[in-house]
């Protein structure tokens, strides 16, 4: 174990905690910023003051400018950035990736122009005959909880039992608890549509909603979710699961979540733009709103929950006429 080297591609709060997660254990981690000035700053102050202050980083942690030298030698690779760039970073490193390696996705959100999750658009930018294997990493964990070493557990998925296991040996500490499974799409898109329904319960919270509402809403969320997820091929115990269950009450009802953060606004009246213009960090919820939208109704998958979020922030619709018009469908059963 310890001679492996691992690359973290992307320092944001995410891609930084887990990069400290794992060079706190001894592995030599390579930590790729896109900025310049933003690497040039972590090695200075040997911490990330920008996305994740107050938490110093080990010596076996190198921070690099570098795609290439990133990812040169790496036994595994970790994707942490943002959806909308994720396959124009990932198409300019896969030319340096070792054979062999386990290229691991941590990003929660599906790519709008194809409606792919991350793994797909891995698989469709990898060559044939790679010999990379492709994984994905999720679960209830907010960064600044990881970094302060406060007990988490997450799930890691692959697409054999073996790749899994070796993802998992990487990251569990005695503080953060990783479990394996082979349910790659049931975890992707649990960790992708969760964002959505974090952004209605936040805007429930800005209407003054209370508990009552956002415990129906999670629960409703949760059966959207599984809907899609089953038409895809997911294991439905899947989103009982850490990547489902245990990311969406965290995500819903957590104050380090910037998805609800983004829906706490809204209900309070402010619009998107101002909202995004003051966050300065990614809120991957309201671009995979939009691909969630199109996938579930290419899927034939009805999604009200989901309808009703997209045509807040797409269409303006006013948050109380979205409530009003959820509430008020046609009567079914809980189970249809």
């Amino acid at each position: 174990m310890a001679e492996q080297r691992i690359a973290v591609i992307g320092a944001g709060s995410w891609g930084t905690a887990l990069a400290k997660l794992v060079s706190d254990k001894g592995l030599a981690v390579n930590l790729w910023a896109h900025r310049r000035e933003h690497v040039e700053a972590i090695a200075r102050d040997r911490e990330n003051r920008q996305y994740l202050p107050g938490f110093p980083l080990a010596d076996s942690l190198s921070v690099t400018h570098d795609l290439a030298a990133a990812v040169r030698g790496c036994d595994v690779v970790l994707m942490v950035v943002p959806s909308h760039g994720y396959r124009e970073v990932f198409a300019a490193l896969v030319p340096h990736l070792a054979r062999g390696a386990a290229v691991v996705s941590a990003t929660k959100g599906i790519e709008n122009d194809t409606l792919m999750t991350m793994t797909q658009v891995m698989d469709d930018v990898l060559p044939e005959g790679s010999g990379c294997h492709l994984g994905v990493l999720s679960g209830p964990s907010f960064a600044k909880e990881v970094a302060a070493g406060i007990p988490t557990a997450v799930t890691v998925a692959a697409h054999t039992k073996a790749i899994a296991q070796r993802i998992q040996e990487v990251f569990f500490t005695d503080r953060f608890r990783v479990y394996a499974g082979v349910d790659v799409i049931g975890l992707e898109l649990g960790g992708a549509l969760k964002n959505i329904i974090a952004i209605a319960a936040g805007i429930c919270d800005g209407l003054g909603y209370g508990t009552n509402t956002r415990a129906g809403l999670i629960t409703r969320g949760l059966a959207e979710i599984t809907r899609l997820g089953v038409k895809m091929g997911a294991n439905p115990l899947t989103f009982s699961g850490l990547g489902g269950l245990g990311d969406l009450v965290l995500t819903c009802t957590g104050d380090l979540s910037r998805n609800r953060h983004v829906g706490l606004e809204l209900g309070k009246g402010k619009t998107l733009k101002e909202i995004l213009a003051a966050m300065g960090m990614v809120a991957e919820g309201v671009k995979t709103t939009k691909s969630s939208y199109n996938l579930a109704r290419r899927e034939g998958v009805e999604m009200p929950i989901l309808e009703q979020i997209y045509l807040v922030l797409y269409q303006d619709k006013p948050c109380k006429d979205a409530v009003h018009d959820l509430l008020s469908r046609n009567l079914k059963g809980e189970l249809e």
